[in-house]
């Protein structure tokens, strides 16, 4: 290890980081020493994303600069004419990644490769809109997204301006792998700028994306505007363009909270900045609460995600998931356009699926991770099933082809004009998530995770071959193993199911519900997702049907947990 230190120290061009780590290295911290140096940041199909700092296990200027060389050889030998067509370049508002940013910049152009670099903090829609307007090979967004303040991150956009995918991921890893043997390409942005390798991305950019979102046909601007909005960015790049794109679209009673309007990686604010975390939406609530909105949104750091909380009858607030917001957003797109192509998740709800069969559209479904969603609608997507919508129960959505990965901007945007549309109609948005239920049951999704003995057989392997009967006294009627491509029926036959191999398991029960189960890539434990639905008699209203699926959900997780 003392080799892989001192190599490091006279590559590391970065003071602030070789003075952390000689000091670590004065003080013998060997534990620390070993946790940056026993491995290396791994890439993959997220990109990077770990905690600042010294080594090759932490994001600093150094691992950026190599993994900058080895994309850029990587695209240059995958993609007819990657030099020229060039690489888009955007970052977050944390410490480090305007910096980071600018290195990745003179190590592409040092290449030979051109570059569209962002001249100020961009939301990461935004960036990854650039990739197919610019007709770019690529793009690489600096953002840990909605991580805590310590962590950075490096995201790749392919050249038809979705996430990598595979084989892309492990090409890239094995180009960084060999570029830390490697001298590092450099060159001086004034000089990138000189020589027509780099071409800033000014304000004309931004209001290009601005523009293309109005013109939508999806987000029309329309009368239906009589709605309150309380706001927040929380702490991060979202403010300026969300606050932009509602008052284009009409919206003129719009609150922000101000202490989260601003760009701020140290995220004073919030302990976690994730909207599906306790009390990351408590600012914005409160405000919503004093001014009497109808609806409380946040976007994640970056903008790709959207939260929102609606104002219930009592007059308090309360979050919707990430299914319900994505079922609201299926029926009323599909009402404009219902022979369109509409998908989510293999762990969002289904209650998408029974809402495009009820519009006549074509449904489709992916592993987990919007790289999945978005690849696989090009793919799917004809003449007679234009690409709509798609969503992840992780709070992402996309709406519309403008931006081929999630965008918490325009899913702004399209929520508050469902909101006012309903609204005008003398509805909320209980009252259609009632109607959605009463048409399709109640569909309702949960998330636990069981901790394992590190030192067990796998799981999966476990469970492929000793297979559950039952679980939580109902039968199981299917049984999707991802790993090995099948379907097992309870009549004893099979069928192929055409996804990429995951280790992966799903069960469907007798009466409707799923449980899906799958090892965490990165702690000893298994994550289980499960689904209920509940009937909806006329007899009952929504408040006790809620009641008794809830009840039905909590007994199914506490079977499945004890199993």
């Amino acid at each position: 290890m003392t080799t892989n230190i001192s190599q490091w120290l006279s590559r590391d061009p970065d003071p602030k980081t070789r003075d952390e780590l000689q000091h670590l290295i004065d003080s013998d911290n060997q534990q620390e020493l070993a946790q940056r140096f026993g491995s290396r940041l791994a890439f993959g199909t997220a990109g990077l994303r770990g905690k600042v700092g010294a080594g090759p296990n932490r994001m600093n200027r150094l691992v950026i600069q190599e993994t900058a060389t080895g994309l850029g050889h990587y695209l240059i030998e995958q993609i007819k004419d990657a030099a020229s067509r060039g690489v888009v370049i955007g970052y977050d508002g944390r410490p480090d990644s305007k910096q980071f940013a600018h290195d990745t910049a003179s190590v592409l152009t040092a290449l030979g490769i051109k570059v569209y670099l962002t001249h100020k903090v961009a939301a990461t829609p935004i960036v990854a809109y650039g990739v197919r307007t610019l007709n770019a090979a690529a793009a690489v967004v600096v953002t840990a997204s909605h991580n805590p303040p310590e962590y950075n991150g490096f995201k790749v956009y392919w050249e038809n301006g979705a996430q990598i995918i595979p084989p892309h991921d492990s090409g890239i890893a094995a180009k960084i792998d060999a570029a830390t043997e490697l001298a590092i390409p450099y060159m001086a942005l004034e000089d990138a700028e000189q020589n027509d390798l780099l071409v800033w991305l000014e304000e004309s950019y931004y209001q290009d994306y601005r523009q293309a979102i109005n013109k939508s046909s999806l987000l029309t601007p329309n009368s239906s505007t009589d709605i309150s909005i309380a706001y927040t960015a929380m702490h991060g790049v979202g403010a300026d363009m969300a606050e932009t794109l509602l008052a284009d679209a009409g919206f003129d009673s719009v609150v922000s909270v101000p202490e989260q309007r601003e760009p701020d990686g140290a995220f004073p604010t919030v302990n976690f900045p994730n909207p599906e975390e306790a009390g990351a939406m408590d600012m914005v609530i409160a405000l919503a609460k004093a001014k009497g909105a109808d609806i409380a949104c946040a976007n994640d750091p970056d903008a790709d995600r959207f939260a929102v909380a609606v104002k219930r009858p009592d007059g308090e607030y309360q979050m919707l998931t990430g299914d319900q917001v994505g079922s609201l957003f299926g029926d009323y797109l599909l009402q404009s356009q219902p022979n369109a192509l509409v998908g989510n998740t293999i762990v969002s709800s289904r209650l998408l699926s029974s809402i495009a069969q009820s519009h006549g559209a074509a449904y489709y479904q992916t592993l987990t991770g919007f790289k999945w969603l978005t690849n696989v609608a090009m793919a799917k997507q004809s003449h007679a099933h234009p690409f709509l919508f798609a969503y992840e129960e992780a709070l992402g959505y996309t709406v519309g082809d403008k931006v081929w990965d999630k965008d918490g901007l325009s899913a702004l945007v399209a929520f508050s004009q469902l909101t006012g549309k309903l609204k005008a109609e003398g509805k909320t948005i209980w009252d259609k998530l009632e109607e959605l239920y009463r048409q399709h049951g109640c569909y309702i999704n949960a998330q636990r995770s069981i901790a394992l003995d590190p030192n067990a057989p796998p799981i999966g392997d476990r469970l492929r071959a000793n297979p559950p009967k039952e679980i939580a006294g109902k039968a199981i009627a299917i049984i999707d193993d991802l790993k090995l491509s099948m379907r097992y029926l309870a009549d004893g036959s099979t069928q192929a199911i055409d996804m990429p191999v995951s280790d992966v398991l799903i069960y469907f029960l007798e009466d409707k519900s799923r449980v899906i189960v799958r090892p965490s890539g990165t702690e000893p434990k298994l994550k289980c997702y499960y689904e209920v639905i509940g009937d909806f008699p006329e007899n009952k209203d929504y408040a006790q049907v809620s009641v008794a699926t809830e009840a039905k959900m909590a007994e199914l997780i506490e079977a499945h947990q004890q199993s």
